[in-house]
């Protein structure tokens, strides 16, 4: 009998927007999915149980960084590698302080922003990759997979947007220095940090909401609202879905949904 029977994902901010759609994407019999948001959901609970699919919701704050890689770390270290047909963190997580110049945004929504949007993604990518080593060591062999979900705004600056700018390109080059030091391990895991465009979330509507004193560019994202240039969260999440998949996954380490 083949022990091989589930694929691990783990899925952080999956309780709105784009993750809450991959979240509900994702769940199929033949997966294990364990979802990290602030807070669970009995909606995709529900939804689990009529897909018959497994589900472990987690409510973690992900600003405490150390703290939620050390539970990671150790459920995953719990885990029956044979029972794994392969494992896939997606880091989805982010958020965007009061919107304004640098100096005017309060330390500790500046320290919230770096810790969620960048320090925590390298801390749960080191939890993962080091917990799934010791299965590579012992012998397993399924596919080990991160994906980081970047934005345009790490690739491209823009006024009052300071900390999430730093923190999207922060994860880009995380992602290249882990790339390169995956590329020298054998059955080393593969990483992409991948911008999946303009979506329609909460996350826009914060920015639409902006001062426009404050933020010059507040009428870029009316406009792409206002034009109908923002894709729904579930074609969001499918296409980023669809790219997990893609047989040249983590070729370039840095990419964008729409290349």
């Amino acid at each position: 009998m083949n022990p091989v029977t589930q694929h691990l994902t783990i899925l952080t901010g999956a309780s709105r927007g784009m993750g809450l759609a991959m979240a509900r994407q994702l769940l199929t019999p033949g997966r294990l999915l364990l979802c990290i948001s602030r807070h669970a959901s009995p909606a995709l609970e529900s939804e689990a149980a009529r897909h018959g699919a497994s589900l472990v919701q987690w409510s973690q704050d992900l600003a405490d960084t150390v703290a939620a890689a050390a539970r990671l770390r150790h459920w995953l270290e719990g885990q029956q590698p044979p029972a794994l047909a392969s494992a896939t963190l997606i880091n989805n997580a982010g958020v965007i302080p009061r919107i304004g110049p640098l100096d005017a945004c309060p330390p500790d929504e500046l320290a919230n922003a770096l810790r969620v949007g960048l320090e925590a993604p390298m801390q749960l990518t080191a939890a993962f990759l080091a917990a799934t080593a010791a299965w590579v060591n012992a012998g397993w062999r399924g596919p080990r997979k991160v994906l980081n979900i970047s934005s345009g705004l790490g690739r491209t600056p823009m006024a009052a947007q300071a900390p999430y700018c730093a923190a999207k390109a922060g994860m880009d080059h995380f992602t290249r220095c882990s790339a390169l030091d995956e590329a020298r391990r054998a059955h080393g895991a593969r990483l992409v940090s991948l911008a999946p465009g303009v979506i329609d979330t909460d996350m826009q509507v914060q920015l639409r909401a902006g001062d426009p004193t404050a933020f010059p560019d507040r009428q870029r994202f009316v406009e792409l609202q206002s034009q109908g240039q923002l894709a729904a969260p579930e074609a969001a999440a499918a296409r980023v879905l669809a790219w997990l998949e893609r047989p040249d996954f983590g070729e370039q380490p840095v990419a964008d949904v729409r290349d």
